[in-house]
């Protein structure tokens, strides 16, 4: 009589649906991450090279979004920041009261950025209407090749050493 019981309660009783799927196998699995690491050692090294030359077209948009706010910060007080004073005249008013009255800034909504590189962009005016500004690239060092290379605007004659 259990034993009637027993076959009649499990008859009644659902199924498991993981009786009924097959599972992968070790083997299964090991060719799929055998062909995974085969995938990443020929696409990583290409994509690790674009991180590089992504940093230096981020360089190329800054320096563009930082001179526009030069640009800006000229129209309303008349004239660039001196060496002096360099980039900081974005985010602080300038001690001078006549030209503090005219200062619309901060001209850049998170401050001066770093370059992609974590160093400060260079500034030099170079006249009145002209300034030299740039990143030293990925050496942090005046001139170079490639990602080492100077990355910005460079009027002529802007005092730098390369």
């Amino acid at each position: 009589m259990t034993k009637s019981l027993f076959h009649t309660l499990s008859r009644s009783l659902p199924r498991s649906p993981m009786r009924n799927t097959a599972g992968f196998t070790l083997l299964e699995m090991l060719v799929v991450l055998v062909i995974m690491g085969l995938l990443a050692a020929l696409v990583g090294p290409q994509l690790l090279g674009r991180v590089d030359t992504s940093r230096v077209t981020a360089a190329e948009t800054q320096v563009r979004m930082i001179k526009g706010a030069l640009d800006t910060m000229r129209l309303d007080i008349g004239r660039y920041p001196t060496k002096e004073e360099g980039l900081n005249l974005l985010d602080v008013p300038p001690k001078d009261e006549r030209t503090a009255r005219k200062w619309q800034g901060p001209y850049l909504v998170e401050g001066i950025p770093m370059d992609p590189w974590g160093n400060p962009y260079q500034y030099n005016p170079v006249s009145g209407t002209s300034v030299a500004l740039f990143s030293m690239g990925a050496d942090g060092e005046p001139g170079g090749e490639d990602l080492n290379e100077d990355v910005g605007i460079f009027p002529r004659n802007p005092g730098r050493s390369n």
